[in-house]
């Protein structure tokens, strides 16, 4: 994970910074001197990339998926969605 891929993982999780210190348990000055390009230490980086990863955030390398630079992409949702409005009738009204 580089730093623009977590700003592009924060963006697609709708997640502020803070959010991701408290969820990733480092001090927010640790998460700022990552996203300033500064070397922090391998735990504070390991967590903050391990957060997103829990949270569903893929990274990617170059190349992996489509031709481009490092990526991120979302896991798809677990969850039931619930109905589609394509598959909405008068059977499944409820």
């Amino acid at each position: 994970m580089n730093v623009v891929q977590c700003r592009m993982a924060l963006a697609g999780l709708g997640w502020r910074p803070e959010e991701l210190a408290r969820e990733a348990r480092v001090p927010i000055e640790a998460l700022q001197r990552f996203d300033r390009g500064e070397v922090v230490p391998p735990g504070v980086y390991a967590a903050l990339r391990d957060a997103l990863h829990d949270a569903g955030v893929i990274f990617e390398d170059e190349g992996q998926m489509v031709e481009g630079g490092p990526g991120v992409r979302l896991r798809r949702a677990l969850s039931d969605e619930g109905t589609r409005p394509e598959e909405l009738s008068s059977a499944n009204d409820d």
